[in-house]
């Protein structure tokens, strides 16, 4: 097995979340909203799995999903915030779909640049 791929940082700071919401870039591709803001390297990322998602069970699940592509996914993140929402239905998507939902929103984000 060869070694891991490196973990994008974690979003922890308010002034990051406000700056999301602020001036942040949007991609909606299936049950994803990606939001993204330019910034120093390395990316960072945070996740908004609400409670119409599901129980804490089912919400925990998504969230250990999307960190886990998102790790995949490292060298398609640019330097910078990301904040990865999901739509309720995001629970009963498969791990290949929530896969092909965040590429497409990356996708999305890289073309409108």
């Amino acid at each position: 097995m060869g070694p891991r791929p490196a973990r994008p940082g974690r979003i922890r700071d308010r002034a990051t979340f406000a700056e999301l919401r602020r001036r942040g870039r949007r991609a909606r591709a299936g049950v994803l909203t990606v939001t993204w803001v330019p910034g120093a390297p390395p990316a960072r990322v945070a996740y908004a799995v609400g409670r119409a998602v599901g129980s804490a069970v089912e919400r925990n699940r998504v969230r250990r999903r999307l960190r886990a592509l998102v790790t995949e996914a490292g060298a398609q993140l640019r330097p910078g915030a990301y904040l990865v929402g999901t739509a309720p239905r995001a629970a009963r998507s498969s791990y290949e779909g929530l896969r092909e939902d965040l590429r497409r929103a990356l996708a999305q984000l890289e073309h409108d640049q």
